[in-house]
């Protein structure tokens, strides 16, 4: 995932999200927005 913008690394997660898709692939993905200090800006419900 080094290789994902930013940008192009959230809106993937929001999709992700939205389509209900696999909770690890989701936990996977957090990490990653964690990591770039992503997640705190973002709202996530």
């Amino acid at each position: 995932m080094k290789h994902i913008p930013d940008d192009l690394l959230l809106e993937s997660y929001f999709k992700a999200r939205q389509l209900k898709l696999n909770e690890e692939f989701l936990k996977l993905m957090e990490i990653e927005l964690k990591k770039r200090s992503l997640l705190k800006n973002a709202k996530i419900s």
